[in-house]
């Protein structure tokens, strides 16, 4: 399924299907939006632990970003079809902001109606783990 990346999401709590990759057991994260035009979210472990991740909707700085998720995924999040979900890149702010970069190859996916989200690394393609940010 290719999923379009500017459907906007807004959620008191998003339940993973299985721990963000490298991030220990937290599956349930309040997902809270860092500027008014939904560009950047924070993704903030539900249960208190601190784990803070910032994610971007990657529309306004990758436009041809399409990413094709495989059918496991599309059945652990339920999604019927692609206008459910709602695509969110990881941001690796570093020590400066300016040299931030984003996770192309492992989109978190969230699916509108369920409010399930999965991390997915996809398969088959050359995007990279680190693209620059402000490059784009």
């Amino acid at each position: 399924m290719t999923l379009m990346t500017d459907a906007p999401v807004a959620a008191p709590v998003v339940e993973f299907v299985s721990p963000i990759m490298g991030f220990g057991d937290q599956k349930a994260f309040h997902l809270v939006p860092l500027d008014e035009d939904g560009t950047l979210w924070s993704l903030r472990d539900a249960a208190g632990s601190g784990l803070r991740l910032v994610v971007v909707a990657p529309s306004r700085f990758f436009p041809g970003y399409s990413p094709e998720i495989d059918d496991e995924t599309v059945s652990a999040l339920d999604l019927q079809d692609a206008t459910e979900a709602a695509v969110l890149n990881v941001v690796n702010i570093g020590d400066d902001p300016a040299t931030a970069t984003v996770n192309l190859l492992a989109p978190i996916v969230i699916n509108h109606r369920t409010m399930r989200a999965a991390q997915t690394v996809l398969v088959g393609t050359d995007l990279p783990l680190r693209a620059p940010l402000l490059a784009a």
